[in-house]
């Protein structure tokens, strides 16, 4: 008689699944973010992948920002990923132009914007503009791919652009001037709604 064995999972081989699964669903968000369209074809995408054992240091530098500059949402958002598996960062060198001389980002050439970036260096901001409309959207767009992908594989998930503050301050994305994050996680229950304000 042939049949199938069923052994036993004590709950660290069950962790240990749940933490390689985790790592290959983000892994495949970073994949559909890499993928996703870009304006003229130009990939200004700065990804990275922060797992459990780094992220209460992302988690500090949320409260520490919020605390500081009077924005308790951070906190609360440090707080959820907190609880959170994983959090891919994605960020965009939004600096960066095109040559399209689109006027998108409210100035008459890119050059006048690559200028008017010279002159606003200012420290403390949780983003640095001015920044090109394109390479905004293609953010938004790898964003959007990103959570997709997550959904697809039922990791609950949420994008937050305080993550993104967060991970600029700590100096994790090189040479980005926009960065959100999407933490992951795998619960009973999703713990990015029904959230304490």
């Amino acid at each position: 008689m042939t049949g199938y064995l069923f052994t036993a999972r004590t709950p660290t081989t069950i962790m240990n699944d749940t933490n390689e699964a985790v790592r290959l669903a983000v892994s495949l968000m970073a994949v559909s973010a890499r993928t996703a369209p870009k304006g003229k074809g130009k990939d200004s995408l700065v990804m990275r992948t922060v797992h459990k054992a780094d992220l209460p240091e992302l988690v500090r530098e949320m409260i520490r920002y919020g605390e500081e500059n009077a924005k308790p949402f951070f906190t609360r958002d440090g707080k959820n990923i907190a609880s959170s598996d994983a959090c891919l960062l994605i960020g965009a060198r939004g600096r960066e132009t095109l040559g399209l001389n689109c006027h998108g980002c409210g100035y008459e050439s890119c050059a006048d914007m690559e200028a008017a970036r010279e002159r606003s260096l200012v420290k403390g901001l949780p983003f640095l503009g001015p920044n090109c409309v394109i390479k905004m959207a293609d953010l938004g767009i790898a964003l959007g791919s990103a959570a997709k992908t997550a959904s697809l594989l039922n990791l609950d998930n949420r994008i937050m652009y305080t993550a993104g503050v967060a991970s600029l301050s700590l100096g994790w994305m090189d040479g980005c001037s926009v960065a959100y994050g999407i933490p992951v996680s795998v619960t009973g229950k999703n713990i990015f709604f029904d959230r304490q304000v």
